[in-house]
């Protein structure tokens, strides 16, 4: 549509560009954090003695910057994105949606002060403290009101699939998070758990695995399902797959929490529910991942010159052995050998490096130069290179840390024929060494990466500008 047409209707992309441009920032900083206390482990001296730089403050820092910085940035963006353009009409209260952007900012600067100074609840991907976790819920509030009004005053009847997985990660994460984050205060930033004992630990993992289930899965599959096969050209494989992945991918992820809660004073029954659902679990992963791998049939030729799509796609390849591993891992006698070790580190990274970190960059790569008036990217050789260091820096980083995790499982139960242990502890954390080391030159190469693709972005910004993107014409005088 004419620019100049008073009467245009555009899409509003201002809050789109905003969240887009942080979550590049985010990732930097939440990687680089990453690194740092890769390094710790590996260097204990790098600590400085220093209270505030101590991997034990700093480790939550990493897991909520990487996650809600840089992860929900990307989410916010694309989501926004995404509903516009699927129901052909503007946000619904766009100064709302400007709102979330700003309080999401907060909710994260607080995070970056108040965990390096010890204020933590101590709940894995749950650690903020109360006032915090009540900005978290009214800016999520806010998010739901935007993105189902938007789908509520669509233009189009039919509703998109990437909006059902964008749509059913923002109600269980609220859900997740209020439910499991319901304290007494005993101070400005200090409250006590309104669970106690196991109930607590069964509330934590309930929360704590669909955090992984819905922030870091339903969410990015409706990234999936628009950006793949926009920048393939191709429409999605099975739209009925679609719909029956969504479906039995949300019902069944509610229950696998209590796998994480194997050989510990939870009651046996609820570890084997939460066993059984994760084994279930694999089908309709499985489903999805099949579904976006297979929407580039009679394209596969364009992986050898789209770098993006190539991020896309090979993301998926990562959460195909991500979920596949997962539900390994939660059988009881696996479980055993796994537990507490460093193969439960290479099996998160494998998926937040992998299947999260790569979905994000494709669908940046896509968004950014669209949003500043782009055709492409500053540089498409650096986004070539970004691939290349970020693939071989997750293959290093997982490999060391399965070969460290299966070591130390039967280090850690190996014992002589009179009943005695064979290894000490500080035996094991000895012959872990060299693979600790290769996780930080895995961890540098992903950094490295996030790195080319920072300056990549500052470039395409800064010889773009702002566009305003209409509404197709038809809706806009409808």
């Amino acid at each position: 549509m004419d620019s100049s047409n008073n009467n245009a209707v555009y899409y509003d992309d201002s809050v789109v560009r905003q969240f887009s441009i942080m979550a590049v920032v985010w990732g930097v900083v939440g990687m680089a954090v990453g690194v740092l206390i890769a390094s710790q482990l590996a260097w204990p001296e790098l600590n400085f003695g220093i209270p505030w730089l101590s991997y034990g403050r700093l480790r939550p820092l990493h897991t909520n910057a990487v996650i809600f910085a840089f992860g929900g940035s990307a989410l916010f963006a694309t989501s926004y994105y995404v509903v516009q353009r699927t129901c052909q009409t503007r946000l619904f209260m766009p100064k709302l949606a400007s709102l979330t952007f700003w309080a999401w900012q907060l909710v994260i600067l607080s995070a970056v002060v108040s965990l390096p100074l010890g204020y933590t609840q101590g709940k894995e991907y749950a650690e903020l403290e109360w006032p915090i976790d009540l900005l978290i819920a009214v800016t999520w509030v806010s998010y739901a009101i935007v993105f189902f009004g938007t789908v509520g005053i669509r233009k189009v009847r039919h509703i998109y699939v990437a909006n059902w997985f964008f749509g059913a990660f923002i109600i269980a994460v609220a859900l997740l998070h209020i439910v499991n984050s319901v304290a007494i205060p005993a101070g400005w930033m200090k409250s006590y758990s309104a669970y106690a004992g196991v109930q607590d630990a069964m509330v934590q993992w309930w929360y704590g695995h669909n955090a992984v289930g819905f922030f870091l899965t339903a969410g990015f599959l409706g990234m999936m399902y628009y950006f793949i096969p926009k920048q393939a050209g191709r429409p999605v494989y099975s739209y009925r797959l679609s719909i029956v992945h969504f479906w039995a991918l949300i019902f069944t992820y509610m229950w696998a929490g209590p796998h994480h809660l194997h050989f510990t004073a939870l009651p046996d029954w609820t570890q084997s529910v939460g066993m059984v659902f994760s084994l279930i679990l694999l089908a309709p992963s499985w489903g999805g991942m099949i579904n976006g791998v297979m929407t580039l049939s009679g394209a596969w030729h364009k992986l050898r010159d789209d770098p993006i799509l190539r991020f896309l796609i090979v993301s998926l390849s990562f959460y195909g052995m991500s979920t596949f591993e997962g539900p390994m891992m939660s059988i009881k006698t696996v479980n055993a050998l796994s537990h507490y070790t460093d193969w439960t580190v290479g099996h998160v990274h494998s998926g937040a490096l992998g299947w999260v970190g790569l979905i994000t960059m494709g669908s940046l790569y896509y968004l950014i130069p669209r949003l500043f008036g782009k055709t492409k990217m500053h540089s498409v050789g650096a986004i070539e290179l970004h691939f290349w260091m970020s693939t071989i820096g997750i293959v290093l980083y997982i490999a060391a840390m399965w070969i460290a995790g299966v070591m130390q499982g039967l280090m850690w139960r190996a014992v002589n024929p009179d009943g005695t242990l064979t290894y000490t502890f500080v035996e094991s954390v000895k012959a872990t060494y060299p693979f600790y080391v290769i996780r930080v030159a895995g961890g540098l190469l992903y950094l490295g990466g996030m790195l080319v693709m920072l300056w990549n972005t500052w470039k395409t910004a800064i010889s773009g500008r702002s566009v305003k993107v209409a509404v197709p014409a038809v809706v806009a005088h409808a």
